[in-house]
């Protein structure tokens, strides 16, 4: 991410930098060749730019921020000034500059007689008088070799500065009168760096100087590695929800694993479909773009589970199967609408408020769950349909049934579970602020990280002593027990370069790859935690306007959020207690918990609403009872279900997804406990006509 400083600017000039940075870094980036780039203006005075493909870092960073502010200074003559000027006291008019050639002190006329605005082409040449080194020849418009023919016509025997962003490149004399529009940037160029300065001199310059605020560069190796596991981790756990399904529910699971499957092709074509409808808007798959999918799987998955419990509850009264299957689908529908329509608000909200990562998790979030109703109402109801009319089945639909019909009294046991909710959250709580800024990933914290690949695994000591004199502060250095061939450098300033040069000169052999590099400033790190604060804040308010006026009462809204904090506050405490980072992907699992959190919560708030118009007689605490009881199954059910798919990317996803899995699996088992102990029993105790017990 990139930050433009404007602080120079007028007003009207700051209004469109951003815009003006965003074209200018686009052209540049065309030339160098990039594919399938990504550049998009965030905020005022931020921009992101992603370039997959690009191993030069170094490069491709000079390339993107060099401002390119093209100058030519006229060179005062005068040895007293100059004199003057290295003394201290620098003539009014005047700026004391030194040559990049040899570092010789010369002395400048602060207006430029001619800037790069009046360019028209900029390209490298070999110079046959300079021992064929390389140099950038420019050419003017019009207007501009006049210019700069009048300029050298008039300054015949004086010197002429050609400065680039404030650093005088060279400043040869002036032997004749120039008519012809055409200039020579000479210096100790590389043939690349020649290339790349005539690149970012014809496309132009930017209009404020601009600074990396955030950087986060993936070698191949990790990212093919991460590919690989996160694909491993995906077909292993998809495998296993479908083999479960198709066990447990039989016939009807293999029709729900028909929509599991169509679901999950839906959702990569509409990634695939994005910047054609779309253009500009990114449909790469991150790993935010992989929580989306594991919520909209699990939320499909659901889905199914309840039109199939509603369907053998139907049954079980003795409906005929079609009237079974049509109401199934019918008393589901709600459940289904509500839980979805609350997550679709939260999505909405995320992409409105977040930033890239929580934009990206609120897209893939958005086109799983349209999928998902989609495919678990009117797919699965056309194949039932099609297996009626065909006679396939006539009579029965045969399920395994698990989890027996209970009748536990679990409002009564609330007291209990709420003093265990207290203490795991204000435990959690006290080792956060303990920690203070070391709870922090870099992301939050700033600074910068690299992982580096050795050939050979390496004792850390000696990693820690070859690195001992380099001032590195307060770094911190870690190898990883899975995969001890990897070191993990933590430090506060950009030390990657003189780390690279010093690890590859004390370990020759080993060769050394670079994993990773994260940079991340202090305001960054900053933006992106108030950004991602927010967006959680804003998905509370909408799911708490939502639910309320759905149910019609204010204690289900209220008892719902109080439940999906809860259990965004026990997975904090539970990375805090194992020493894992708080980064943007453990505020993405965050997100993910809290959306499956409601939905779990709102399909008992479903059968709460459904008891109370069927059972008058009955008070509240009864009702609230019955009703946990009775979706106990589903609840379990569905909550397994999705926990395949989370511990598959636990146990194979790899170093990467270890921590967002992690994370995804304390919330999801708190999800159950909450729903059952906290958010139901809430309701009751927010209620002033419940009956009390």
């Amino acid at each position: 991410m990139l930050k433009i400083d404007t602080s120079h600017l007028s007003g009207e000039a700051k209004l469109d930098a951003g815009d003006r940075a965003v074209e200018v870094i686009r052209n540049r980036i065309d030339q160098f060749g990039v594919r399938e780039t990504s550049i998009q203006k965030q905020g005022e005075d931020e921009i992101v730019v992603q370039l997959p493909g690009v191993t030069d870092r170094e490069r491709a960073l000079d390339i993107i921020g060099k401002t390119a502010m093209l100058e030519f200074k006229l060179v005062s003559s005068d040895p007293e000034k100059l004199k003057e000027a290295l003394s201290g006291s620098v003539p009014k008019g005047f700026e004391l500059k030194y040559t990049q050639e040899d570092n010789a002190p010369i002395l400048l006329e602060e207006s430029a007689v001619l800037t790069g605005d009046a360019l028209t082409n900029a390209e490298m040449h070999f110079s046959a008088s300079d021992f064929n080194e390389p140099s950038v020849s420019l050419k003017f418009n019009a207007a501009g070799a006049k210019k700069f023919a009048e300029v050298t016509a008039a300054n015949v025997g004086k010197r002429l500065a050609i400065v680039l962003d404030g650093k005088v490149q060279s400043a040869p004399n002036i032997r004749e009168a120039i008519p012809s529009g055409e200039a020579v940037i000479t210096g100790r160029f590389t043939t690349e760096q020649a290339q790349d300065l005539s690149l970012v001199l014809r496309v132009g310059a930017l209009p404020a100087p601009m600074h990396v605020e955030e950087e986060r560069t993936v070698g191949p190796l990790l990212g093919q590695d991460s590919i690989q596991k996160g694909i491993k981790a995906t077909i292993i756990g998809a495998g296993l929800v479908l083999i479960f399904m198709a066990l447990y529910y039989l016939l009807a699971g293999l029709v729900s694993n028909v929509a599991l499957a169509m679901n999950l092709l839906i959702i990569l074509g509409g990634l695939g479909a994005l910047p054609l409808l779309f253009p500009g808007v990114s449909a790469t798959l991150t790993l935010p773009g992989i929580a989306g999918i594991v919520l909209s799987l699990g939320m499909a998955v659901d889905a199914n589970v309840l039109i199939n419990e509603r369907i053998r509850e139907e049954l079980a009264l003795g409906r005929n199967m079609r009237n079974a299957i049509t109401n199934g689908y019918s008393r589901a529908f709600t459940a289904i609408f509500d839980s979805n329509l609350t997550t679709l608000i939260a999505a909405f909200l995320l992409f409105q408020f977040g930033t890239g990562p929580i934009r990206g998790f609120a897209v893939t979030l958005t086109i799983g769950l349209i999928s998902s109703m989609f495919t678990a109402i009117f797919v699965t109801r056309t194949i039932f349909e099609l297996l009626l009319n065909s006679g396939i089945i006539k009579t029965s639909l045969p399920m395994l049934k698990i989890i027996k019909d209970t009748k536990f009294d679990f409002i009564s046991k609330r007291r209990i579970f709420y003093a265990i909710s207290v203490i795991l959250i204000v435990t959690g709580l006290v080792f956060y602020v303990k920690k203070g800024q070391s709870a922090y990933g870099i992301d939050f914290a700033g600074g910068q990280l690299q992982e580096y690949s050795f050939k050979e695994v390496v004792e850390i000591d000696k990693v820690r002593l070859a690195l001992k004199d380099m001032g590195l502060g307060d770094a911190s250095i870690q190898q990883f027990k899975d995969n001890p061939k990897a070191i993990l450098i933590r430090t506060d300033e950009d030390k990657n370069d003189a780390i690279t040069d010093k690890l590859k000169k004390t370990f020759p052999e080993s060769d050394i790859q670079i994993l990773r590099v994260e940079r991340v400033g202090p305001i960054a790190g900053k933006h992106l935690k108030e950004k991602a604060i927010h967006a959680l804040i804003w998905v509370l308010i909408g799911i708490l306007i939502y639910v309320a006026f759905r149910f019609k009462h204010f204690n289900f809204a209220v008892a719902g959020v109080v439940a999906l904090l809860h259990d965004v506050l026990v997975a904090l405490g539970f990375l805090v207690f194992t020493s894992r980072p708080i980064d943007l992907l453990s505020i993405t699992a965050f997100l993910t918990i809290a959306g499956y959190s409601i939905n779990d919560t709102i399909v008992i708030y479903d059968r709460v609403r459904e008891n109370l118009a069927l059972n008058r007689k009955l008070s509240l605490y009864e009702v609230i009872n019955l009703s946990v009881n009775q979706t106990l199954g589903r609840t379990i059910l569905t909550s397994g279900i999705t926990l395949l798919v989370v511990i598959a990317l636990l146990i194979y996803g790899g170093d990467v997804l270890n921590n967002f899995a992690f994370t995804l699996l304390v919330g999801f088992i708190s999800g159950v406990y909450s729903t059952v102990f906290i958010a139901s029993p809430l309701v009751l105790a927010l209620s002033r006509k419940a009956s009390r017990r």
